[in-house]
């Protein structure tokens, strides 16, 4: 006689912040898939709702706060992990029926408070997961952590009070997830840390075996090998120390995407002083040409802070001037905001938040111009496009190999009917824009 095993119960989750978060996000649903759980699409069908929170600036802490708000008004079962957790006083005064709080990275809590909140007992039978994990990205794409914590101090970041120092996975571990993402279809490997250049530095670039030869726990023998795998291989997060020159020949040689997110943040001497970061901006400026004379399609990534304390009007000249003599391909930039507990918050000659608006106005301006002037570069050009999103009818978006998911342009098609997400075709640019491309996919 069969048995009927009656499903598990339901999990909502709510992911906010970065992608280093979204992984956090997936490791916790994998962990519950395994244990029986289902996921819920929505808040009424859910038997409890995790929220996974941002609490890095004070802006990101209020969209948590209110994502929090939410889960509890429509479900009113909500467990609230993340980066915010370590305010767990403070998430409990404005939303004192939450059932739990914990922290960030801290896995198995947030595992123990759902099975209190909603039981379940574990079946083989009926609660088998994919091996790679389950994933709250596309198929054909999915991002890699390598890492946790970051030992930096900069004076306007309290990540490593939120997440520790540097701890870096050993390499076997990071290529067989990554072995097994591919298998399962995943087509593009976003490679991200809090430093992704400083991997391994923790534990001495320790080698662990991997298909029968040690591998290095080292950023570049790391892109290397995942280089081998068959899929894109993106970059994020890498701070420009010497060895990153080392990277470069790989993208010569076609194993990882010529494409670099280096976080500048800013180019003035006196102001990365002050943010407790390094002030080599003309070194960076001569590595940046020698990394073009190298790999000329290399697209460079960054994002910059304005209105920093003690900002001066010459600083920001300065960060405009190198800016342009610089010509990065994609540039985000967000004015200076104080975040409790760093060390900013106490220095001197605060900008005022309308001139700190003014000079984000007038740098996003100039950043514009240059991404306008060379995405125009590429009309009538012909390149190789992933498929992000395709209606089934004439219109489908998607990526080159220069465009990160969520935070790059995209290129826009007509006439695509025939394209389904996570197809990569060649596509001739017709037209383009501040920050997008548009063209007609090859038949």
């Amino acid at each position: 006689m069969a048995t009927i095993l009656s499903p598990g119960p339901k999990v909502g989750m709510v992911s906010l912040g970065c992608p280093k978060a979204l992984v956090d996000s997936e490791r916790i649903l994998t962990a519950l898939r395994a244990d029986g759980y289902r996921l819920s699409p929505d808040y009424a069908g859910a038997d409890v709702v995790i929220v996974n929170t941002c609490g890095f600036l004070d802006s990101a802490k209020a969209e948590s706060l209110e994502a929090i708000g939410e889960a509890v008004a429509e479900n009113g079962r909500v467990i609230v992990t993340g980066c915010m957790g370590h305010e767990a006083e403070a998430i409990r005064a404005a939303h004192p029926r939450v059932l739990a709080v914990t922290g960030a990275q801290q896995y198995e809590q947030v595992v123990g408070a759902v099975r209190l909140a909603a039981p379940t007992t574990a079946s083989p039978y009926t609660d088998l997961i994919p091996e790679a994990g389950l994933k709250l990205t596309p198929r054909h794409y999915s991002y890699l952590k390598i890492s946790e914590g970051c030992d930096h101090r900069c004076s306007f970041c309290i990540i490593p009070s939120l997440r520790g120092n540097l701890a870096s996975r050993p390499a076997n571990a990071v290529l067989r997830e990554a072995e097994k993402l591919v298998a399962a279809g995943t087509k593009e490997l976003l490679v991200i840390a809090q430093d992704t250049s400083a991997y391994g530095v923790d534990i001495r670039y320790a080698e662990s075996p991997f298909q029968g030869r040690p591998v290095r726990a080292h950023i570049v023998d790391l892109a290397r090998e995942l280089g081998s795998f068959g899929a894109w291989v993106r970059l994020h997060y890498i701070y420009p120390y010497p060895h990153v020159d080392h990277l470069i020949p790989l993208m010569a040689d076609g194993l990882i995407l010529p494409y670099l997110d280096i976080p500048f943040q800013h180019a003035s001497p006196a102001v990365l002083h002050a943010m407790r970061r390094p002030a080599n901006d003309t070194k960076v400026l001569d590595r940046i040409r020698g990394w073009r004379a190298a790999v000329p399609d290399i697209a460079l990534r960054s994002t910059f802070v304005v209105g920093f304390p003690g900002e001066t009007e010459a600083d920001f000249t300065y960060l405009l001037d190198w800016l342009q003599e610089a010509q990065l391909d994609r540039v985000g930039a967000f004015a200076y905001e104080p975040v409790a507990g760093a060390a900013a918050n106490a220095m001197p000659d605060q900008v005022p938040d309308s001139l700190k608006q003014e000079r984000l106005a007038r740098f996003m301006e100039a950043a514009q111009a240059i991404s306008a002037a060379k995405l125009a570069r590429r009309i009538g050009t012909w390149l190789e496009v992933v498929i992000d999103d395709a209606d089934g009818e004439r219109g489908a978006s998607g990526r080159t190999k220069y465009d990160a998911p969520e935070i790059d342009g995209q290129i826009h098609l007509r006439d695509a009917g025939f394209l389904k997400v996570g197809d990569r075709t060649i596509v001739r640019v017709e037209d383009s824009d501040s920050y997008d491309l548009f063209g007609v996919a090859a038949d």
